[in-house]
């Protein structure tokens, strides 16, 4: 063990040439980042957990009954004892010929059987109102934390200055504010690691869950490696598109068909701009280019940009998918209907369910934030429990 371990600290791979780690040791005089610390996370990502239970329970639902927020799920299907066990033991999507079958064995039309299947697979679905209690919670921790950091980005030399990021590095002391901003985002996305396996599920599942591991990945390395100067710039940077997509997820929920538009296509313009714009000039730039010009080239340098360029190529699939969904809403008036919807619907609906009422939505993702990642989904549109 003592073998691997002294193999995966290795000083060549980790720091600049003729820095040790016996160099980055904190002392009396100044402290520096310690791999130790990034074991607060996991004990802190639990108490942001129970906190959003808490916060969920009895600010956001309170909240959500206050403003009208449906409370209960899609229309559950009738009992009917064959359907259920093809649904709970053979398959939840049955093909024509197993339709056909089931239409002669009960007399039901085929029809008829799609609508019960498709209802019963919604039936599964979470409620408007766990939804609008999810997004609430990432809303506020978002603007707070994202206050946080512009707060605490505003006083330093390097928010305004790239190449500060670099001065004097890897002896670069670790202010008690930063390792607070760093501690916290980190046990933030740990937290949503573990609850996006209980939490509202969307049809990206795979990639959200890559974008949180890749999150993860960049805060630790960046913490361990000290190249936390850049880690605030991202991290804030990440954080500013999430706040107003979680606001118009919210919107949407509340059946504020245009506020819910509105803070899309802002959600949109904020996300493009930040992610493919301000990203890759000002951050990529310095990582790149910067970096490489004041410290000259180790290999952690090489996996540190690798994972800012997955992140990059994430911006990239969302920011396609941002962009058609703003164009049906501005070209059509409303918005399409989302791809990672967690409900179904058909023309079925259509018999219960007014045209003037027929449900819409759009969607958008954040990464992130990043380094955050963002981390998000959005659905807007008419009265709608599609997300």
């Amino acid at each position: 063990m003592a073998g691997i371990l002294a193999w995966f600290w290795n000083e060549r791979f980790w720091l600049p040439h003729n820095v040790t780690w016996a160099d980055l040791q904190s002392t009396e005089e100044a402290a520096f980042p310690q791999a130790e610390d990034l074991y607060l996370a996991f004990p802190l990502a639990f108490c942001i957990f129970m906190i959003r239970l808490l916060f969920e329970r009895f600010i956001a639902k309170p909240c959500a009954l206050g403003l009208k927020v449906q409370a209960n799920g899609p229309q559950k299907a009738q009992p009917n004892a064959i359907l259920e066990k093809v649904f709970t033991a053979i398959t939840k999507h049955p093909d024509e010929k197993r339709l056909e079958g089931l239409s002669k064995q009960l007399d039901w039309d085929v029809r008829s059987i799609q609508r019960w299947f498709r209802q019963r697979r919604n039936q599964e679905k979470p409620s408007t109102l766990r939804k609008f209690c999810e997004s609430m919670w990432r809303f506020t921790f978002y603007l707070y934390i994202f206050t946080y950091g512009v707060r605490f980005l505003k006083k330093t030399p390097w928010l305004w200055n790239t190449r500060q990021c670099w001065s004097g590095y890897p002896y670069q002391p670790l202010m008690p504010d930063l390792h607070y901003y760093y501690i916290v985002e980190l046990s933030f996305y740990w937290s949503l690691m573990f609850s996006q396996f209980i939490d509202v599920k969307r049809k990206d599942f795979g990639i959200m869950f890559t974008h949180h591991i890749v999150t993860v990945s960049l805060i630790s390395f960046s913490y361990v490696t000290n190249l936390t100067r850049v880690g605030t710039l991202i991290l804030c940077l990440h954080d500013a598109a999430d706040i107003v997509l979680e606001a118009a997820k919210m919107a949407n929920y509340c059946k504020c068909q245009k506020l819910s538009d509105l803070l899309f296509l802002t959600f949109a313009v904020v996300f493009i701009v930040s992610r493919l714009g301000i990203y890759p000039l000002w951050i990529l730039n310095t990582t790149l280019f910067e970096l490489y010009e004041a410290l000259g080239n180790f290999p952690a340098l090489w996996v540190f940009n690798v994972l800012l360029m997955v992140l990059q190529i994430l911006h990239c699939f969302w920011s396609y998918l941002i962009i058609k969904a703003a164009y049906k809403a501005i070209s059509k008036g409303k918005v399409a209907k989302d791809a990672r919807s967690d409900v179904e619907s058909s023309s079925d609906e259509e018999e219960t369910v007014p045209r003037s009422k027929a449900l819409h939505s759009t969607i958008a993702t954040n990464g992130t934030s990043g380094a955050n990642g963002t981390n998000g989904y959005l659905t807007g549109g008419t009265c709608s429990e599609e997300h």
